[in-house]
């Protein structure tokens, strides 16, 4: 609670002193607090313990309130008694029966071609089930995925309606089904997934790996094992016993985590008890555990209980977490426990800020280990008995602080490539460059930074029987001798190969030998199957041959280029039939995007380009040389993104694409900024312009019928702007203004032109990096009060001169956050509106903090109304 409340840890170490703080923080405060999904084990020391975590709350002001979600009545009363206050419960219901159905429907038939309204039958068996799921939407959800699985089957479908688990009245039993029903290697796959905590994020890859090493999956012909394990996981996926989320998306690489539904997690591990465990703390429940037990997770047992886990002759997994790892007992029940799991499989120990210098050399007892990943800042070391570990396929261990050379080298064994069974291997740092004749690691499927040395056992012949890399990443390419030498990693034989990485040294920029980097690029050619491609520092003058033809790359989908400085002539990427993601930078020397090639004078316009960043393309003149005609007159037909920075002689933007989104410049050499497009309205939603200082237009209010679109827009050191275009010359309407949601810029005096001047509506403005501005002029404080219903978010940043705020701050009705960094010369506050939820100070006036600080500042009753306060 407090960590929420300051957004900072607490630095309180006794039961009395967060009470204390927590108190303080509230008092006479009116707050929201939220506890969701509260269990109960036992009421009695239950109550005690919320007694203590709540009593401090009776100290915030009138009208406070606490929501508490809890399956259970009985928790509900118990938390009323302790808070002693008027009490409200109330209880969801489930869905309707209609809606009920209709979700079951969506899972039941997804993927079916036909509409659900062709399976009458089915629908009338789907009707009656739906009678029996006590209303959850997680169990139409999961029984819903049951039914997809049977193929339509009738006879299948009654046999689930039938099941005597629908029948039991409960939300378990019902979840339960869906586990039944599962073939073994799936059920084997899901029942492992209890050993992990609730809300845990899974990510996919890595817990297939697991999988792999439990011996779950079984082989088919023409797959690899983690291609049939990404299946099984999507199956899951598919019959809702995971949820889908999207974690992020570089570069058009979206990565997902995926979770289990709480209620299916705790019915899962009931179900799979006799294989899957958990030791938590001393807890008595942790010693009733199965002795046939498979998979074991340990929550910081005492030495104690942990020599029970000796008894566990068949564990294959074991997942040990720790957040003290002083205790000498504990050490020598650890090592205890690896004598005697030799069945072991898979170890997973996760120990947090604790100085552990190397993990005990007795996990070389472990002969049948197959993985192994550890997460600790201060591991130094790993142990050298690893290397005896003939089975071993995966090495995880990525969270070391500092690991440089030539420390760093002692990190691993010597003889790590003894373990040619290695399939997998993440590494800090450099650390996996640092494993001598890496070739005999013939199974590695990812080597993402290969350093190489003009030294016996690191060079670039070791990547020769590689066959099986998916993604390699290679370094200090300079020191390959010649073409001939490039030629033995044999890159082409690489079947599975989709990501490439090229490099030279940062020191080769200087070199002048570039026809021996063309050489050695010729002879890197990749197998066709390459999706992703990245050249760094290539100082040859020409693109490599196999660049030059469409055919040996085409089915790029991502391509980076930075640093070619000698480089003169792009490759035709324009006809790379699947490119979403181009980046180009730092290459002086090209003049054109695209260029007359081999004859070929028709522009295939990057068909499917999203993406485009060109960067310090300092001679680019043109978007193609002169001679090459756009196909069909329209270029980059799918681009959303595009960013151009520091292309002084490029004469102007294409015309826009019809589905762009997003357009950054900066440092452009041109005067006006024209929105060339056939789109009507345009799709623009962000527009960045930065470092400009030729440009005198931009000429927003030329195109503002067709800019409804736009949200961001941000206008940046500009010196020289003077208009944002024809506003009075140009028809409007009621409905032509900006709507924009988001406004960067670093001169007020831009607030002042139309069509800003008449904006709409705005929630978020930032005022950043302008050294003359004293105050704020009147026109602009009446502004302020044309944005005052809709502006929420406002940022002052790095205003050297400015020495007062305008008055009209008070008027901002709707202003909840206000943020002044960086103003060194401001030493009073205007009266502030009531609807501020945070005020944010930092680097401004010495006599700020003195006059506002909570520690008797005169003024501080001024903004005593605000919730959060943070002045630095």
């Amino acid at each position: 609670m407090l960590q929420s409340l300051k957004m900072e840890r607490p630095r309180c170490d006794t039961l009395d002193a967060l009470q204390n703080s927590l108190r303080t923080e509230i008092m006479s405060k009116k707050f929201l607090l939220v506890l969701d999904d509260i269990w109960e084990e036992d009421e009695e020391k239950d109550k005690s313990k919320w007694e203590d975590v709540l009593v401090p709350l009776s100290f915030g002001g009138f009208g406070s309130k606490i929501l508490i979600t809890t399956r259970t009545e009985s928790i509900a009363l118990m938390l009323a008694k302790v808070i002693k206050k008027k009490k409200e419960i109330v209880k969801l219901e489930g869905l309707e029966e209609d809606e009920c159905l209709q979700l079951l429907n969506s899972h039941a038939f997804a993927g079916v071609e036909n509409s659900p309204d062709d399976h009458e039958n089915l629908r009338v068996i789907a009707r009656d089930i739906v009678k029996k799921l006590l209303r959850s939407p997680l169990a139409a959800k999961v029984i819903g995925g049951v039914l997809n699985s049977l193929d339509l089957d009738a006879r299948r479908w009654r046999e689930v309606l039938e099941s005597n688990l629908l029948g039991q009245n409960s939300i378990h039993s019902i979840l339960r089904l869906s586990y039944i029903v599962l073939p073994n290697h799936l059920q084997n796959c899901f029942a492992f997934c209890c050993m992990f905590p609730e809300d845990h994020k899974f990510d996919k890859d890595d817990l297939v790996r697991m999988w792999i090493a439990l011996g779950f999956i079984q082989p088919s012909q023409g797959m690899t094992m983690e291609d049939i394990g990404g299946r099984y996981f999507d199956v899951l996926v598919k019959k809702a016993l995971f949820d889908k989320f999207e974690a992020d998306d570089y570069d058009l690489v979206v990565r997902y985590n995926y979770k289990m539904h709480d209620l299916i997690h705790e019915s899962a591990c009931r179900f799979f008890a006799q294989v899957c465990s958990k030791f938590v703390d001393d807890e008595e429940s942790s010693l009733k555990i199965f002795e046939t037990i498979r998979h074991l997770s340990v929550l910081n047992a005492k030495p104690d209980i942990l020599r029970k886990i000796e008894k566990f002759k068949h564990l294959h997994s074991l997942f040990l977490f720790y957040e003290d790892f002083h205790d000498q007992d504990l050490c020598s029940g650890l090592i205890e426990i690896f004598k005697v799991s030799r069945s072991l499989r898979l170890l997973y120990i996760c120990i947090d800020e604790v100085e552990l210098k190397l993990i005990l050399e007795e996990i070389g007892n472990l002969i049948h280990l197959r993985y192994l990943k550890i997460d600790c800042y201060n591991l130094t070391m790993l142990p050298g008995s690893l290397s005896n570990l003939y089975h071993l396929q995966y090495i995880i261990c990525e969270r070391p602080r500092s690991l440089d050379k030539p420390e760093g080298d002692d990190f691993i064994p010597n003889d790590i490539n003894n373990l040619l069974n290695l399939r997998y291997v993440k590494l800090p740092k450099n650390c996996i460059s640092w494993i001598c004749e890496i070739g005999k690691l013939k199974s590695l499927q990812e080597l993402y930074k290969f350093i190489l040395q003009d030294v016996s056992g690191y060079r670039i012949g070791e990547l020769k029987n590689m066959n099986d890399l998916y993604k390699l990443g290679i370094n200090c390419l300079e020191n390959v001798k010649d073409g001939e030498e490039a030629r033995n990693a044999r890159l082409c034989e690489k079947r599975r190969l989709t990501d490439l990485t090229l490099s030279w040294s940062r020191s080769h920029i200087d070199s002048t030998n570039n026809d021996l980097d063309e050489n050695v690029l010729d002879n890197l050619q990749p197998p066709k199957c390459i999706r992703n491609l990245s050249i760094k520092r290539y100082m040859g003058a020409r693109s490599a041959i196999w660049m030059n033809n469409v055919s040996p790359i085409f089915n790029l989908e991502i391509i980076l280029l930075t640093d070619c400085l000698e480089l003169e002539t792009l490759p035709p990427f324009g006809q790379l039939p699947f490119l979403k993601f181009l980046k180009v930078a730092s290459m002086p020397k090209v003049k054109w995007l695209e260029s007359k090639f081999n004859g070929n004078e028709k522009y295939h316009a990057f068909p499917l380009l999203e993406k485009l960043y060109i960067h310090r393309l300092e001679a680019l003149e043109d978007w193609f040389e002169a001679g090459v005609a756009a196909e069909d007159g329209c270029l980059f037909p799918c681009l959303i993104n595009m960013e151009l920075h520091n292309c002084p002689k490029l004469k102007e933007l294409p015309s826009l694409p019809p589905k762009l989104k997003g357009l950054n410049i900066a440092n452009m050499g041109w005067k006006t900024l024209n929105f060339r497009s056939n789109s009507n309205p345009i799709p623009l939603v962000s527009l960045e312009a930065y470092h400009c200082p030729n440009i005198i237009s931009l000429p927003l209010a030329d195109e503002i019928a067709r800019l409804a679109a736009l949200r961001y827009l941000t206008i940046s050191d500009c010196p020289n702007l003077i208009s944002l275009g024809r506003y009075g010359e140009v028809e409007t309407t009621n409905n032509c203004h900006l709507m924009l949601n988001d406004l960067d810029i670093n001169d007020p005096s831009v607030l002042l032109m139309e069509p800003l001047r008449s904006i709409a509506s705005l929630k978020r403005l930032s005022i950043v990096f302008q050294a003359e501005v004293v105050s704020f002029p009147n026109e602009l404080e009446q502004w302020l009060l044309t944005v005052r219903s809709s502006l929420s978010d406002l940022l002052i940043f790095n205003l050297k001169s400015l020495q007062s705020l305008p008055s009209t701050f008070e008027s901002l009705s709707s202003l909840q956050y206000l943020r002044i960094t960086g103003v060194p010369m401001l030493r009073e506050l205007p009266n502030l509106p009531p609807s501020l939820k945070c005020l944010a100070i930092e680097r401004c006036h010495g006599e700020l903090k003195e006059r506002y600080g909570e520690d008797g500042g005169s003024d501080r009753h001024k903004i005593a109304h605000i919730p959060d306060i943070f002045i630095l």
